[in-house]
């Protein structure tokens, strides 16, 4: 039976769904689409027909007709529990298509036949394909009832005209009523096309004749055109310096871009009318990236440490670009600093990585929780990133249990503006709706400008620009936000240089000396991969994200400062099943990052908080380095055994330093894992549990006044924050109940550790 045409393709109907189920994406369905009514109108068919009662062994075909004639008068169905039908719902959500491992992952889990499972999930598409169908016919039928309405009164002014002169009745003479409707047609596709020129102008850079000359010039095009704009919020006050080839305008949104209702399947440069709101809106942000990123004092007022990084002076942003400041939250806190550094890397891969949501994930990991690409409007010109223009969804997170992570929807946008000049910028056009994460966030226009250097290096200028509602935030850390070490542009750059280290590195032919001549090339892409996941891990349990799941507990004789949480394992790969408990909490040290940093990954003194060791040191077997920096490594590290009877226990361990701060993560490894690992086996289903440090350096050693206003005392000068994490099985069995009790030796572990540390370094 072939397909209506209404019914979307599975790429449109995917990104249709994750819009619609209830995590504050934009609707696509239309202006007058309501979402609870989806929902209900989703749960009162479902329960009847959709994916609550299937046949068991669903065939179709010639398999059903096989089936029909050996059970002529009867089927056999099966209605599944509600506990089977909010399971397949949750993974729905996140994958419409699920391919066959993750089916037979879900019948496993759920304790059904993997062709339930399939017929289930196809008859939830096909359900959520007909209520779009309905919708837009609804939408079209009142469109049409609408242009049905507007040709009535064309033919009436038309049967009854007017003089525009003495505004008398006219006569049309030999002009026929289908001459004169083309006429009126001809003149609104001119004006919609001069329009389409005029965007195409800006956005692509170069000039781009129009066929109509200057006629085509009316002031009614020119009028559209700047309706748009300002719909967007989007002033023109100022003057771009023409080094970077840009024209005027200067980014001046509101908290939130007025959306218009995209239309999938957009590829190319083929832009629709009611998408070039976008255009207007990524331009004018590139613009202020641009300008920002190239003018100096005043704007940018340098840091009192000698370093690179600078601080917005945002008196003078308010003169610079008074459309942007004047739209600033009142309540809210600014943050916005700019810094730059040569990688090892070239403008065209790292436009590459930007672009593309899952490299960009990978290139931050510590930084970034969860990247995720909308919506692509533009994918370039002539198979490059110049002029990309996409929508993404990004939550980024600090490595404290006391900041909550970030949750983002923004438009970015690439542009080249010259040979080996490109720029990348970011700025928000809405906020999420999830109660579980940080909603008072709003992006600025941000990114980076990336110029090639000789050596296959390039200089890349960061500019972070950012309000937040200050009051969800832990009083220990505020400053540390405010002053922009938490998401600021130095951490982005810091984090851009280690990982291009590491990554050249990898790819080069020459083993590091201190690396160990015995582990194979497979071993080592073997254990850098499984300490990947391990890092993943370790930050996931820090702070949950949309992407991993975890169930927040609170436990009254618990600190508040304590973040508890917990979930089930049940066949998740890579982990042991059960219930694991995840706790952490952030405590100020007296002492410096570099001090603290050292203490902790010194093998030598790890019996002194370890309580694995037993008091015993440890030997480092095997490192791999990751970096430039010694410290940057990952290692495998052995407990000297008392006798030879004693069973040898590893510890897989990564270690890196750098300016914006510093990371120990661990976890125990059984014998015959690590022998997995050194033969270059797949360390896919290697079971981890990590634990570790994060480090961050106190706000405070690079803003001396700073310290004055939030009432420190100069002891704090050289302090820094450490964050202490560990995730432990508390129980084998997934239907176990958690006990109070493994929650309390969980948080006993914890500032028992802490104590070890302070008792080390001798500090109170």
């Amino acid at each position: 039976m072939p397909i209506p045409s209404s019914i979307p393709s599975s790429s449109e109907f995917s990104t249709s769904t994750r819009k619609m189920d209830g995590y504050g994406e934009v609707c696509l369905l239309g202006d007058g689409f309501d979402p609870s009514g989806a929902v209900r109108m989703r749960e009162d068919e479902y329960d009847s027909r959709s994916g609550s009662d299937n046949i068991d062994g669903a065939l179709s075909g010639d398999d059903r007709d096989a089936n029909d004639e050996q059970q002529p008068k009867g089927k056999k169905y099966h209605r599944h529990t509600p506990h089977q039908i909010q399971e397949l719902e949750i993974f729905f959500k996140e994958c419409p298509h699920p391919d066959d491992k993750q089916r037979s992952e879900l019948s496993r889990r759920l304790c059904l036949e993997t062709k339930q499972v399939k017929f289930w999930f196809q008859n939830r598409r096909t359900q959520m394909k007909t209520q779009i169908e309905r919708h837009e016919n609804a939408i079209l039928k009142q469109e049409n009832d609408k242009l049905r309405a507007e040709n009535s009164v064309m033919k009436d002014a038309i049967a009854n005209p007017t003089c525009n002169t003495c505004g008398g009745p006219s006569i049309p003479g030999h002009l026929s009523f289908e001459e004169h409707h083309l006429r009126i047609e001809n003149a609104r596709l001119r004006e919609e096309l001069h329009r389409l020129y005029t965007v195409t102008n800006k956005f692509l850079g170069w000039p781009v004749s129009s066929p109509f000359g200057n006629q085509g010039s009316s002031p009614s095009s020119d009028s559209c055109l700047e309706l748009s704009v300002g719909r967007s919020g989007i002033g023109r006050s100022s003057t771009v310096s023409d080094s970077m080839g840009l024209g005027n305008g200067h980014f001046g949104a509101g908290p939130v871009m007025p959306i218009s209702k995209p239309e999938m399947g957009v590829s190319g440069n083929d832009i629709p009318l009611d998408r070039t709101i976008y255009v207007d809106f990524a331009l004018a942000a590139m613009n202020e990236l641009v300008e920002m990123a190239q003018t100096d004092a005043p704007l940018w007022i340098r840091s009192r440490d000698g370093g690179s990084r600078e601080t917005l002076n945002l008196d003078e942003y308010s003169r610079t670009f008074p459309s942007s400041a004047g739209m600033k939250h009142i309540n809210w806190t600014t943050e916005a600093t700019r810094d730059s550094t040569m990688v090892i890397i070239n403008s065209l891969a790292l436009v590459e990585t930007l672009m593309d949501a899952n490299r960009w994930a990978e290139m931050f990991p510590c930084l970034i929780a969860r990247a995720t690409t909308i919506d692509v409007i533009t994918s370039g010109m002539c198979g490059t990133r110049n002029g990309a223009l996409q929508l993404m969804h990004a939550e980024l997170r600090v490595l404290s249990p006391l900041v909550p992570v970030r949750t983002l929807k923004f438009l970015r946008f690439c542009r080249q503006h010259a040979d080996g000049l490109w720029a990348v910028v970011d700025v928000s056009i809405g906020e999420g709706s999830d109660s579980n994460t940080f909603l008072g966030c709003r992006r600025l226009p941000s990114g980076c400008v990336v110029e090639d250097m000789p050596n296959g290096f390039s200089k890349v200028t960061w500019v972070e620009h950012t309000e937040y509602d200050e009051t969800v935030i832990h009083q220990l850390y505020r400053q540390l936000i405010s002053s922009g070490i938490g998401f600021g542009s130095q951490r982005w750059l810091a984090n851009l240089q280690r990982q291009c280290e590491c990554l050249a590195i990898l790819m080069s032919s020459t083993i590091p000396t201190e690396d160990p001549a015995g582990i194979s090339p497979g071993g080592r892409r073997s254990m850098l991969k499984l300490s990947q996941r391990m890092v993943d891990k370790f930050c996931s349990g820090l702070c949950s994200s949309s992407l991993h799941k975890w169930d927040k507990l609170v436990v009254g004789n618990i600190s508040e400062d304590v973040k508890v949480m917990a979930r089930k394992s049940i066949n998740e790969p890579g982990e042991p099943p059960g219930i694991v408990l995840s706790a952490a909490t952030s405590v100020w040290m007296p002492v410096t990052q570099q001090r603290l940093f050292a203490f902790l990954q010194d093998d030598r003194l790890r019996s002194e908080w370890d309580i694995l060791s037993n008091s015993r040191p440890m030997l480092e077997m095997v490192r791999i380095s990751k970096g430039q920096d010694a410290d940057n490594r990952v290692s495998l590290l052995r407990a000297n055994p008392m006798n030879a009877n004693e069973s040898t226990m590893f510890i897989l361990q990564e270690t890196w330093t750098d300016i914006s701060g510093s990371l120990v993560v661990y976890a125990p490894v059984d014998t015959a894992s690590v022998s997995l690992m050194m033969r270059g086996g797949d360390s896919a289903y290697v079971s981890l549990l990590p634990s570790g440090f994060a480090i961050l350096p106190n706000a405070t050693n690079n803003d001396k006044d700073a310290s004055m206003k939030s009432g420190m005392n100069s002891g704090h000068d050289n302090g820094c924050l450490l964050t202490v994490a560990f995730q432990i099985l508390v129980n084998n069995l997934p239907t176990a109940k958690l006990t109070v009790e493994s929650v309390e030796t969980v948080n006993n572990l914890i500032f028992c550790t802490i104590r070890k540390i302070k008792t080390a370094l001798q500090v109170s």
